[in-house]
Protein backbone atom coordinates (compact mmCIF):
# COMPACT_ATOMS: atom_id res chain seq x y z
CA UNK A 1 0.00 0.00 0.00
CA UNK A 2 1.63 3.21 -0.96
CA UNK A 3 0.32 5.71 2.19
CA UNK A 4 2.18 8.69 0.62
CA UNK A 5 0.01 8.74 -2.39
CA UNK A 6 -2.95 7.75 -0.84
CA UNK A 7 -2.42 10.60 1.77
CA UNK A 8 -1.91 13.28 -0.92
CA UNK A 9 -4.96 11.97 -3.25
CA UNK A 10 -6.89 12.47 0.16
CA UNK A 11 -5.48 16.14 0.87
CA UNK A 12 -6.26 16.86 -2.91
CA UNK A 13 -9.68 15.55 -2.98
CA UNK A 14 -10.83 17.04 0.26
CA UNK A 15 -9.23 20.26 -0.27
CA UNK A 16 -11.32 20.46 -3.25
CA UNK A 17 -14.31 20.16 -1.41
CA UNK A 18 -13.32 22.35 1.33
CA UNK A 19 -12.94 25.18 -1.42
CA UNK A 20 -16.38 24.18 -2.63
CA UNK A 21 -17.39 24.62 0.68
CA UNK A 22 -16.23 28.06 1.03
CA UNK A 23 -16.64 29.72 -2.16
CA UNK A 24 -20.23 28.01 -3.29
CA UNK A 25 -22.19 25.92 -1.04
CA UNK A 26 -21.64 27.81 2.63
CA UNK A 27 -22.77 30.76 0.33
CA UNK A 28 -25.60 29.18 -0.96
CA UNK A 29 -26.58 27.36 2.63
CA UNK A 30 -26.78 31.13 3.66
CA UNK A 31 -29.11 32.58 0.98
CA UNK A 32 -31.44 29.46 1.78
CA UNK A 33 -31.22 30.43 5.29
CA UNK A 34 -31.94 33.80 5.46
CA UNK A 35 -34.92 33.74 2.73
CA UNK A 36 -36.70 30.81 4.80
CA UNK A 37 -36.14 32.48 8.31
CA UNK A 38 -37.91 35.87 6.35
CA UNK A 39 -40.56 33.60 5.42
CA UNK A 40 -40.89 32.40 8.77
CA UNK A 41 -40.76 35.46 10.41
CA UNK A 42 -43.07 37.01 7.95
CA UNK A 43 -46.04 34.30 9.04
CA UNK A 44 -45.14 34.66 12.71
CA UNK A 45 -44.98 38.43 12.66
CA UNK A 46 -47.22 38.76 15.95
CA UNK A 47 -45.63 36.21 17.84
CA UNK A 48 -42.15 37.70 17.32
CA UNK A 49 -43.07 41.13 17.86
CA UNK A 50 -44.59 39.85 21.16
CA UNK A 51 -41.37 37.79 21.98
CA UNK A 52 -42.64 34.46 22.45
CA UNK A 53 -39.52 32.53 22.91
CA UNK A 54 -40.85 29.50 21.23
CA UNK A 55 -41.28 30.87 17.93
CA UNK A 56 -38.04 32.49 18.43
CA UNK A 57 -36.63 29.81 19.03
CA UNK A 58 -38.12 27.72 16.23
CA UNK A 59 -37.06 30.19 13.70
CA UNK A 60 -33.52 30.39 15.08
CA UNK A 61 -33.66 25.76 14.78
CA UNK A 62 -34.81 26.14 11.18
CA UNK A 63 -31.39 28.53 10.58
CA UNK A 64 -29.43 25.85 12.06
CA UNK A 65 -31.00 23.37 10.31
CA UNK A 66 -30.56 24.99 6.85
CA UNK A 67 -26.67 26.22 7.52
CA UNK A 68 -25.66 22.60 9.14
CA UNK A 69 -22.96 20.94 6.51
CA UNK A 70 -24.73 17.49 4.90
CA UNK A 71 -22.35 14.40 5.91
CA UNK A 72 -20.65 14.17 2.65
CA UNK A 73 -18.77 17.43 3.25
CA UNK A 74 -18.52 16.79 7.03
CA UNK A 75 -16.30 13.89 5.97
CA UNK A 76 -14.45 15.67 3.46
CA UNK A 77 -14.39 19.49 3.85
CA UNK A 78 -14.74 19.19 6.97
CA UNK A 79 -11.90 16.45 7.55
CA UNK A 80 -9.72 18.55 4.97
CA UNK A 81 -7.25 20.82 7.76
CA UNK A 82 -6.43 17.48 9.89
CA UNK A 83 -5.72 15.62 6.92
CA UNK A 84 -3.33 18.81 5.46
CA UNK A 85 -2.12 19.38 8.87
CA UNK A 86 -1.02 15.64 8.68
CA UNK A 87 0.30 15.23 5.32
CA UNK A 88 2.99 18.74 5.90
CA UNK A 89 4.00 17.15 9.09
CA UNK A 90 4.39 13.78 6.96
CA UNK A 91 5.57 14.50 3.96
CA UNK A 92 8.35 17.34 5.17
CA UNK A 93 9.10 17.11 9.04
CA UNK A 94 8.68 13.96 10.70
CA UNK A 95 7.33 10.36 9.76
CA UNK A 96 6.40 7.39 11.95
CA UNK A 97 8.34 4.02 11.31
CA UNK A 98 8.08 0.81 12.88
CA UNK A 99 11.01 -1.64 13.50
CA UNK A 100 10.00 -5.17 11.60
CA UNK A 101 13.36 -7.04 12.12
CA UNK A 102 16.20 -7.15 14.71
CA UNK A 103 18.76 -6.17 12.40
CA UNK A 104 19.42 -3.10 14.06
CA UNK A 105 19.86 -4.92 17.17
CA UNK A 106 20.70 -4.01 20.02
CA UNK A 107 20.47 -0.24 19.21
CA UNK A 108 16.76 -0.83 17.93
CA UNK A 109 14.30 -3.65 18.74
CA UNK A 110 11.61 -5.15 17.39
CA UNK A 111 8.46 -3.24 17.76
CA UNK A 112 9.93 -0.09 18.85
CA UNK A 113 8.66 2.74 17.28
CA UNK A 114 11.09 5.67 15.73
CA UNK A 115 10.30 9.10 14.46
CA UNK A 116 12.15 10.01 11.43
CA UNK A 117 13.30 13.13 10.89
CA UNK A 118 12.35 14.31 6.96
CA UNK A 119 13.88 17.62 6.21
CA UNK A 120 17.19 16.94 7.73
CA UNK A 121 18.63 15.56 4.27
CA UNK A 122 17.02 18.29 2.14
CA UNK A 123 13.27 18.99 1.35
CA UNK A 124 11.39 16.23 -1.29
CA UNK A 125 8.41 16.67 -2.96
CA UNK A 126 5.77 14.27 -1.62
CA UNK A 127 5.25 10.91 -3.48
CA UNK A 128 7.82 11.43 -6.22
CA UNK A 129 10.93 11.81 -3.39
CA UNK A 130 12.58 14.39 -5.87
CA UNK A 131 15.16 16.51 -3.93
CA UNK A 132 13.99 19.76 -4.34
CA UNK A 133 15.43 22.00 -1.59
CA UNK A 134 19.57 20.32 -0.42
CA UNK A 135 19.97 20.83 3.27
CA UNK A 136 22.41 18.46 4.33
CA UNK A 137 23.42 14.82 3.90
CA UNK A 138 23.98 11.36 5.66
CA UNK A 139 27.20 11.36 7.79
CA UNK A 140 28.90 8.27 8.99
CA UNK A 141 27.16 6.54 11.88
CA UNK A 142 23.69 8.34 11.49
CA UNK A 143 20.88 5.72 11.37
CA UNK A 144 18.83 7.00 8.49
CA UNK A 145 15.27 4.79 6.67
CA UNK A 146 15.00 4.26 2.75
CA UNK A 147 13.71 2.98 -0.24
CA UNK A 148 15.06 -0.40 -0.75
CA UNK A 149 16.89 -0.13 -3.73
CA UNK A 150 15.65 -3.77 -5.23
CA UNK A 151 11.85 -2.54 -4.15
CA UNK A 152 11.29 1.05 -3.94
CA UNK A 153 7.86 0.47 -1.95
CA UNK A 154 9.58 -1.23 0.98
CA UNK A 155 11.45 1.27 3.56
CA UNK A 156 14.72 0.07 5.11
CA UNK A 157 16.48 1.03 8.48
CA UNK A 158 20.63 1.03 8.54
CA UNK A 159 23.56 2.53 9.42
CA UNK A 160 25.62 4.58 7.00
CA UNK A 161 28.95 3.08 7.51
CA UNK A 162 30.05 4.72 4.09
CA UNK A 163 29.67 8.03 2.26
CA UNK A 164 30.20 9.20 -1.05
CA UNK A 165 34.23 8.79 -1.60
CA UNK A 166 35.03 6.45 0.73
CA UNK A 167 36.95 3.18 0.85
CA UNK A 168 34.97 1.03 2.77
CA UNK A 169 36.87 -2.67 3.92
CA UNK A 170 35.09 -5.08 6.23
CA UNK A 171 37.46 -7.89 7.65
CA UNK A 172 37.18 -10.16 10.52
CA UNK A 173 34.29 -8.35 11.65
CA UNK A 174 35.99 -5.07 11.84
CA UNK A 175 35.02 -2.28 9.57
CA UNK A 176 38.14 0.20 8.16
CA UNK A 177 37.04 3.49 6.63
CA UNK A 178 39.78 4.71 4.38
CA UNK A 179 42.41 2.19 5.49
CA UNK A 180 41.55 3.24 9.06
CA UNK A 181 40.28 0.73 11.44
CA UNK A 182 37.24 1.68 13.55
CA UNK A 183 38.02 0.78 17.26
CA UNK A 184 35.15 -1.73 18.87
CA UNK A 185 35.50 -1.65 22.79
CA UNK A 186 33.57 -3.33 25.60
CA UNK A 187 32.38 -6.69 24.66
CA UNK A 188 29.38 -7.87 26.35
CA UNK A 189 26.50 -10.68 26.42
CA UNK A 190 23.29 -9.81 24.44
CA UNK A 191 20.59 -12.34 24.02
CA UNK A 192 18.02 -11.68 21.21
CA UNK A 193 14.79 -12.09 22.87
CA UNK A 194 13.50 -13.25 19.30
CA UNK A 195 15.85 -15.56 18.77
CA UNK A 196 17.39 -16.77 21.76
CA UNK A 197 20.86 -16.57 20.50
CA UNK A 198 23.33 -14.99 22.84
CA UNK A 199 25.48 -12.26 20.39
CA UNK A 200 28.82 -9.97 21.24
CA UNK A 201 27.98 -6.84 21.79
CA UNK A 202 30.54 -4.29 20.98
CA UNK A 203 30.64 -0.56 21.14
CA UNK A 204 32.03 0.80 17.72
CA UNK A 205 33.36 4.28 17.15
CA UNK A 206 32.61 5.37 13.60
CA UNK A 207 33.43 9.10 12.20
CA UNK A 208 34.29 9.81 16.12
CA UNK A 209 30.45 8.93 17.22
CA UNK A 210 30.03 5.66 19.32
CA UNK A 211 27.11 3.26 18.96
CA UNK A 212 26.45 -0.33 19.63
CA UNK A 213 26.88 -3.30 17.50
CA UNK A 214 26.21 -7.26 18.11
CA UNK A 215 28.33 -10.24 16.53
CA UNK A 216 27.32 -12.93 16.19
CA UNK A 217 29.98 -15.73 16.43
CA UNK A 218 28.26 -18.80 14.69
CA UNK A 219 28.73 -16.82 11.54
CA UNK A 220 31.41 -16.03 9.21
CA UNK A 221 32.52 -12.33 8.40
CA UNK A 222 32.86 -13.15 4.26
CA UNK A 223 29.54 -12.92 1.96
CA UNK A 224 28.57 -16.06 0.62
CA UNK A 225 28.29 -15.24 -3.28
CA UNK A 226 25.16 -16.88 -3.89
CA UNK A 227 23.47 -14.70 -1.43
CA UNK A 228 24.45 -11.54 -3.13
CA UNK A 229 21.62 -10.08 -5.45
CA UNK A 230 23.56 -7.61 -6.99
CA UNK A 231 27.34 -7.28 -7.82
CA UNK A 232 29.17 -4.20 -7.45
CA UNK A 233 31.61 -3.27 -10.10
CA UNK A 234 33.67 -1.07 -6.85
CA UNK A 235 33.48 -3.82 -4.97
CA UNK A 236 35.68 -6.66 -4.20
CA UNK A 237 34.56 -9.91 -2.14
CA UNK A 238 37.08 -12.42 -0.36
CA UNK A 239 37.52 -14.45 2.20
CA UNK A 240 37.56 -12.36 5.28
CA UNK A 241 35.01 -9.67 3.96
CA UNK A 242 34.95 -6.99 1.61
CA UNK A 243 36.40 -3.94 -0.07
CA UNK A 244 34.30 -0.89 -1.69
CA UNK A 245 35.03 2.16 -3.05
CA UNK A 246 31.86 3.93 -2.73
CA UNK A 247 30.97 6.27 -5.95
CA UNK A 248 29.29 9.73 -5.69
CA UNK A 249 25.47 10.07 -4.91
CA UNK A 250 25.35 6.90 -2.88
CA UNK A 251 26.03 5.83 0.62
CA UNK A 252 27.07 1.98 2.25
CA UNK A 253 25.02 0.67 4.65
CA UNK A 254 24.90 -1.80 7.43
CA UNK A 255 22.50 -3.24 9.74
CA UNK A 256 24.48 -2.98 13.98
CA UNK A 257 23.13 -6.72 14.23
CA UNK A 258 26.33 -7.55 11.67
CA UNK A 259 25.93 -11.25 10.68
CA UNK A 260 21.92 -10.60 10.96
CA UNK A 261 21.28 -8.38 8.12
CA UNK A 262 20.82 -8.21 5.04
CA UNK A 263 22.11 -4.50 3.62
CA UNK A 264 24.67 -2.99 1.27
CA UNK A 265 26.66 -6.15 1.42
CA UNK A 266 24.21 -7.99 -0.15
CA UNK A 267 21.93 -5.50 -2.84
CA UNK A 268 24.48 -2.84 -3.32
CA UNK A 269 24.96 1.10 -2.38
CA UNK A 270 21.85 3.15 -1.11
CA UNK A 271 21.02 5.95 -3.68
CA UNK A 272 20.82 9.86 -2.47
CA UNK A 273 17.57 9.29 -4.23
CA UNK A 274 16.29 6.41 -2.13
CA UNK A 275 16.97 8.65 1.22
CA UNK A 276 13.47 9.22 3.65
CA UNK A 277 15.39 10.73 6.46
CA UNK A 278 17.39 10.08 10.07
CA UNK A 279 15.86 8.25 12.50
CA UNK A 280 16.13 10.39 15.70
CA UNK A 281 14.47 9.10 18.64
CA UNK A 282 12.18 5.95 20.06
CA UNK A 283 8.44 7.28 20.74
CA UNK A 284 6.68 3.88 21.96
CA UNK A 285 7.43 0.70 22.33
CA UNK A 286 4.46 -0.89 23.82
CA UNK A 287 5.81 -4.32 24.49
CA UNK A 288 8.53 -2.10 27.01
CA UNK A 289 7.97 1.43 27.49
CA UNK A 290 11.47 2.07 28.97
CA UNK A 291 12.65 1.80 25.42
CA UNK A 292 11.43 5.69 24.74
CA UNK A 293 14.12 8.16 24.20
CA UNK A 294 17.03 9.11 21.79
CA UNK A 295 19.50 6.12 20.94
CA UNK A 296 22.97 6.50 19.19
Amino acid sequence: MNFPLILFLLTVVTGVFFILERKRFLPERRQRAEEAAARFEADNREAIDRGEKAVIDACNDLKAKILRQPWWLEYTAGLFPVILLVFVLRSFLFEPFRIPSGSMLPTLHVGDFILVNKYEYGIRLPVLNWKVIDLGSPERGDVVVFKYPRDPSVDYIKRIVAVPGDTVEYKNKVLYINGTEQPQTGHADFIDDHSMVTLDQREETLGGKDHMIAVDHRRPSWVPLQAISKMEDSCRYNSTGFVCRIPEGHYFAMGDNRDNSEDSRYWGFVPDENLVGRATLIWANFGDMSRIGSFR
